[in-house]
């Protein structure tokens, strides 16, 4: 939450109270891991002030050169989300005027994510070209191209943002490591937005990449599952000052968010975190149709689905897919929930996919022991069905 409320900061501070909408989870490893790479110093560290999203209370947030390399990133790739947005005449942007406007916005955010990035040595350009690369990618591609063809782009771009943290943290030995994992990072990111996506895109009409390829949810997973021990294998070749939470993160959870992705909700060290004979599971790939909800779950997205058995309690059917919103409507009413505190302390629709949501504070699971145990060292017993100290991730155990 320091590193989220930090990118967020950042924004403002930068480029001005409407640029805080792009602030997003998958920005704040780039802070994560600038900070994974230096000494800790108070200085790393301020006090917020109250805010809405927590309840109106202060908080010790992240700042310093990597919230600032992450708001860079987050504005640049929002610009690039806008306009693919107007090119597919999505919702209101269908509508002159509106796509006008959101052009306006987006160049603002290249300017702005340029200056910052130019301060920082950072060349923001390389993400540009990756985002327009992209587009002339999906017009060509068709059954049978490959699906890493399709995701190069997104590989390219956050490889060089990740990169960058190294040289921020002045070790220029990391960059290699981490342009590495950032690769495989952004395979993932984009894999998983597709996997989560492909009905509702099917639904409404718009491009996919599994659809367009032809690509089974079976070859998914396994690309999936090959770009998670990719990562592993890059961090350990990281050299890290204090590693932990960018190792949590992106050796743990993203295994975690893979597995939600495939509906397979099991403790992520079991079995390589599925259990065997699971549809969906590694050894046992079948290939079938997300059946949970677009996006992710209500609750904690990395949670286990419930008490008990890993399986949890007998899931409802999903509710059927919604009429998205448009990218400015969902704007709108995301900052209409920001400041009557719902998106905080309660439940709500989604802004852009209406899908029902629980507020921040319901993502605590501090009752799990298993989440508070160092992996290996501390899981108290709790942890006995779990195969912690077999991850393969490099952890100091």
């Amino acid at each position: 939450m320091a590193h989220l409320c930090g990118l967020c900061l950042a924004l403002r501070s930068d480029h001005g109270q409407f640029a805080r909408i792009v602030t997003n989870y998958d920005g704040l490893i780039v802070s994560v891991l600038t900070e994974a790479q230096t000494e800790r110093t108070p200085a790393q560290r301020r006090t917020a002030g109250p805010c809405p999203l927590r309840s109106m209370r202060t908080a010790p947030v992240a700042r310093g050169e990597g919230a600032r390399l992450a708001a860079a990133v987050s504005l640049v790739l929002a610009s690039a989300k806008i306009r693919d947005h107007v090119a597919d005449r999505d919702g209101l942007l269908r509508r002159r005027p509106v796509a006008a406007a959101a052009r306006r916005v987006a160049a603002g955010w290249d300017r702005a994510g340029a200056r910052t990035g130019a301060q920082l040595g950072f060349d923001t350009a390389l993400l540009v070209d990756a985002v327009d690369r992209q587009t002339g990618i999906e017009l060509i591609a068709g059954p049978g191209t490959p699906l890493l063809t399709v995701t190069e782009p997104t590989e390219t771009a956050t490889a060089a943002a990740f990169a960058h943290t190294a040289v921020l943290a002045g070790k220029p030995q990391n960059a290699a490591p981490l342009a590495e994992a950032g690769r495989l990072f952004g395979r993932l990111a984009h894999l998983l937005d597709a996997v989560e996506d492909q009905e509702a895109d099917a639904a409404s009409g718009a491009w996919n990449p599994l659809t367009a390829t032809g690509t089974s949810r079976t070859e998914a997973r396994r690309l999936c599952d090959d770009a998670l021990h990719g990562v592993r294998l890059a961090l350990r070749d990281a050299e890290f000052t204090d590693g932990k939470l960018a190792h949590v993160l992106l050796a743990h959870e993203l295994r975690r968010s893979v597995d939600r992705a495939f509906a397979t909700d099991v403790c992520s060290h079991q079995a390589g975190g599925l259990l065997t004979g699971r549809p969906g599971g590694a050894g046992h790939p079948s290939g079938e149709p997300h059946t949970g909800s677009f996006g992710p779950p209500p609750g904690n997205p990395y949670a286990p689905s419930g008490p008990g058995a890993p399986f949890g309690p007998p899931q409802p059917p999903p509710e059927p897919p919604r009429d998205r919103r448009g990218l400015v409507m969902g704007c709108l009413v995301w900052a209409g929930l920001a400041c009557t505190c719902q998106m905080c302390c309660g439940t709500f629709d989604d802004p852009w996919s209406r899908q029902r949501r629980e507020g921040l504070c319901s993502q605590c699971d501090c009752g799990d022991c298993c989440d508070a145990c160092d992996c290996c060292g501390n899981c108290g017993g709790c942890c006995s069905s779990c195969d912690c100290c077999d991850c393969d991730c490099g952890c100091d155990c």
